[in-house]
Order: structure tokens, then sequence, then C-alpha cells
């Protein structure tokens, strides 16, 4: 007779990783900042990444109660990939953001036609 577990492993497993990632972060931000922010907990961003977490979660499922030489095995380990590479990349985009944003934010006393003018500058590089 299978259990319930049995039966949705496929939700469960995931689902709790998933909780179990984003109650990490908003730990791991209550003590850098001293201040519970309960938004990070259905937010996205931030490391570890939730997402990829997920995904690989599902693949590993897979490939230990399915077999790795099956199609469901290649599509999911296709599926993390994707997802994996464009949790990189918007991390690298978000990343290059920030470093233009700080660039300007570090010169005081700008009107807005200097700021816009920094943004070209930094944008043009």
């Amino acid at each position: 007779m299978n259990t319930f577990y049995e039966n949705y492993r496929y939700l469960i497993v995931p689902i709790t990783v998933w909780t179990v990632i984003q109650l990490f972060k908003v730990i791991y931000d209550r003590f850098e900042t001293k201040k519970w922010h309960w938004k990070r907990m259905f937010g996205a961003g931030g490391m570890p990444s939730a997402h990829s977490a997920t995904v690989m979660t599902v693949t590993v499922l897979i490939a230990k109660y399915i077999g790795i030489n099956t199609p469901l095995f290649a599509l999911s380990m296709v599926f993390a990939f994707v997802v994996m590479y464009d949790a990189a990349g918007v991390r690298r985009a978000a990343g290059k953001q920030a470093s233009i944003l700080n660039r300007i934010l570090e010169t005081p006393g700008m009107t807005t036609l200097e700021v816009q003018e920094k943004l070209v500058e930094v944008l043009g590089h």
C-alpha cells in the first residue's frame, strides 16, 4: 500500500526544499539587519537560489525513483539547466545594474541633468 508521501513525494520534497531555503534567507537576513523581513519568504532573488534548488530536487527525485536513462529525467535535467542558467544571468545583470547605480550615487550634489549625463557616460562604456 502506498503512503501519502510515496504518492506525492514529487510535490512534497521540492516544496519543502523551497520553503527551507526561503526560511533560511529570512533568518540570515534577520542576523544581518537585526529586523525580520518576512517578504523575503515569498520574494525572488538572493542566495541560495530556491528556484535552482527546487528544480534540481525534482531532477534528483526522478533520477532516484524513475532512473537516469528515461526521457523524463532528460527533460527534467534540461529544464533544470535552463532555470539555473537563467538565474545566473539575472544575478549577473542585477550586479551590473547595482554597480552602475552605486557609481552614480557616489557623486553627491548632482543635478538631475548631471545624473542623466553620468548615466549616459557610464552606460556608454
